[in-house]
């Protein structure tokens, strides 16, 4: 056993620990996209959460959209990348379509409904919207944007 042993004053790591969380931009045929209204205050925002330790990224999505809100999805593409400076969260959404099930609450949930775009950028806090709204471009490119929890913190504006 090969011991390590110094002399030097110990040196304290100040490594930043973030959370990393996956949500869904579930887009139906019409261009509505699901969403939730969150039991624990009340916002409306992407089905999603913190993704498990042992879990895929494509995994993660899918399972928590489908407990949100009772529905299946194939996951399409990677739409942006949001990191809450704030909370140190890194939120990864995807572009979903939807295969199956029905629409149904959950614990943490307590609605779930189709949201035109409008409706998103009406019911929506800015960080939530932009979100699904990057989502519904037509551009391969996933957006990258910084916020603090409740406002953009770059210079991109949500369109």
């Amino acid at each position: 056993m090969l011991l390590y042993m110094s002399t030097s004053p110990a040196l304290q790591v100040t490594t930043p620990l973030h959370s990393v969380s996956v949500a869904g931009a579930v887009v139906r045929e019409d261009g509505r996209v699901l969403a939730i209204r969150r039991a624990d205050n009340g916002t409306w925002e992407p089905p999603g959460g913190v993704l498990e330790l042992t879990e895929a990224v494509e995994d993660g999505v899918r399972r928590e959209i489908f407990e949100e809100t009772g529905i299946k999805v194939s996951v399409e593409r990677l739409t942006g990348v949001y990191k809450n400076v704030t909370r140190g969260v890194v939120a990864l959404v995807f572009r979903c379509h939807p295969e199956g099930g029905a629409e149904q609450l959950s614990d943490e949930s307590t609605a779930v409904d189709w949201l035109t775009p409008a409706e998103v950028a009406d019911r929506m806090g800015e960080v939530y919207a932009v979100r699904m709204l990057d989502a519904l471009r037509d551009d391969a490119a996933p957006s990258i944007r910084t916020h603090d929890g409740r406002h953009l913190l770059d210079e991109q504006a949500a369109s």
